[in-house]
Formats: structure tokens, sequence, C-alpha cells
């Protein structure tokens, strides 16, 4: 009863959770691709035509290629760690940069390796005025650890732009800009991700499949199942069917010639004595004798035996 539960609550799980989850992560890559390609088919803009007042991206626009011109808060620049790129554990600069028109954007300026299992050195940001090329970029949620200030730098565990301001003290815009490669102040540029939509659409697939599959291999157990008890019982019958008519068939005479010997052996006991005994023995085993080659006279070596047959299928089903 309990694998019965377990195969219907693993059918429920891979149709409401497993194949869904899948199947979201596939369209949020395919959102993504979508608009990775259209902000490379324009030209950058400027962050106000992108950015609203509060500093929020509308839907759609992650990933817009935007104009910053300004310059960097190099004194209020705090560290993310532990943020692998290409599967390599990595360092990344959180830059603020104000703008001319006086709102404050943060900046991830690129990435470096650690250093000797501790903090690389961080290039500082050039100073003055400067016009930069980025991606705009979705905020991110409050990671779970809280930041750390360790060998000269702040450091926190993700970017989000509330907790780097409480941080720093500067009052930033909501969403943030990631860097493009070449331009003034970057270290490594994050790459952007490539066009492909990994095997999310696959796995949701075989999630249904696996959900589809269980309860149909369930069933066929089951029918199995019953059809071998079925057979068994069958079989059973069939047996002492086959037992009964065996003792049917059997010469009513074969009793006597049977039972005579054994008369003739209690009449030489109690007639002969003590000294008699091995005689009486003898005729028992003769008429023993007789009997056997009167059966074998009568069947043969073809009588059927049912007993056989049954613990043979027994064997083969196990």
């Amino acid at each position: 009863m309990f694998g019965v539960l377990a195969i219907i609550a693993f059918s429920y799980f891979a149709f409401t959770f497993l194949a869904p989850w899948q199947l979201n992560k596939d369209d949020d890559i395919v959102e993504r691709n979508e608009q990775i390609e259209a902000a490379f088919e324009v030209e950058p803009v400027p962050a106000g035509e992108v950015f609203d007042a509060q500093g929020r991206l509308e839907s759609g626009e992650e990933w817009a290629r935007v104009i910053l011109e300004g310059r960097y808060l190099a004194e209020d620049e705090v560290l993310m760690r532990n943020r692998p790129v290409d599967s390599s554990p990595a360092f990344h600069a959180l830059t603020p940069f104000q703008l001319n028109s006086g709102e404050v954007i943060l900046v991830n300026r690129g990435f470096k390796p650690p250093f000797e299992g501790g903090v690389p050195p961080i290039d500082t940001p050039p100073a003055g005025e400067q016009s930069i090329i980025g991606h705009a970029r979705f905020n991110e949620q409050a990671p779970v650890s809280t930041p750390i200030e360790d060998q000269g730098y702040r450091q926190v565990y993700g970017i989000n732009t509330e907790q780097i301001a409480e941080v720093t003290g500067t009052d930033l815009a909501e969403d943030y800009v990631q860097l493009a490669e070449g331009q003034a102040g970057e270290i490594n540029a994050i790459p952007v991700p490539m066009l492909d939509r990994g095997s999310h659409l696959s796995y949701a697939f075989q999630w249904i499949a696996f959900g589809i599959m269980a309860p149909l291999g369930l069933g066929y157990f089951i029918w199995a199942e019953l059809k071998e008890r079925r057979r068994m019982r069958r079989e059973e019958v069939e047996l002492a069917g086959g037992t009964a008519s065996s003792q049917q068939t059997e010469d009513p005479q074969d009793g006597e010639t049977e039972s005579a010997p054994m008369g003739t052996a209690r009449t030489v006991l109690l007639e002969n004595g003590t000294d008699s005994v091995v005689q009486a023995e003898a005729a028992t085993s003769a008429s023993a004798g007789a009997r056997s080659r009167m059966l074998h006279d009568r069947y043969g070596d073809s009588q059927p035996n049912h007993s056989r047959k049954f613990v043979r299928r027994q064997r083969e089903r196990f």
C-alpha cells in the first residue's frame, strides 16, 4: 500500500511542480535571449530613457544598452564575494556612478579571481567625467548573509541596491548597470550570456513522461500479479483433480493382492512363533515386488505426475 501511495505522490509532484519548474526556467531563458538580441539590434540610449524617476526598469527592459554620463564614486565602492564567473570563484567591484542629472546608479565594473585565497587587488575607477555604456539589470533579492568588512573592503554577498545603500550611505537607484567590455573603469567585463536555450524543456518533458509511466507501470504490475495468482489457483485445482483421478483408476483387486500376503505373514507369525519372523518378512517383500510389477505392467513409465508439473511451474515463476 505504501508503494502505491508513493507512486501516486511522485506522479502528482512531477505534474504539479517538477515539470512546471523546468518549463518556467525555459520560458525565462527564452525571454532573456530575446531581450539580449533586441538590445544589440539598437544603439545604446541614455539611461533616463530606460530607468524611471525611482531608478526602476520597466518589464522587458532588462539587458537594454544604456549610456551613463557622470563620474564614479570610488569612495563608496563595495565588493561582492563568492559570485562565480564561468564556474570559477570571483570578486565583483560594485561602484556607484553619479549621473550629471544627479541620480546615482550602481555599476558592476567586472570581476577578479581571488588572490592567494583572499581579496585580489582592485583597480580604482578613473576620476573625473566619464561616459560609459552598460546593460541595464534588475535588482536582486537581499542575500541571507549580512555584509562584512575584510581586508580593507566592505563586502556583500549579492547585488541588492537597498542593502548596498545602507552599507555606503548613498541613495541608489533601485536597479543597476552591468558595465560592457572596453568601457572606462572596466576590470574584467562579465560575459553576456550565450543565446543557448539549455536543456530545461527536455527535462520538463522527461518529468511529464515519468509522471505518466509511473502509474502505468504500477497498473501493469498489479495486472501481472493478479494474472499469476489466477494461474496458480487453476493449477492447484488441476493438481487436486489429477490426484483424485489417479486414485480412482487403481484396480480394487490391488488392495486384496496386497492384503493377502500381509494376512499370510501374520498367519505365519502366529503359527510358527518367533522363529518364523524372517520367513514372514520375505513373504511381505515378495508381495510388494509383485504389486510394483503389476502397476508397471498396467501403466508403464508414462503414469502422470501432477505434482511434478506444479513444482516445475513454481520454479519457472520465481
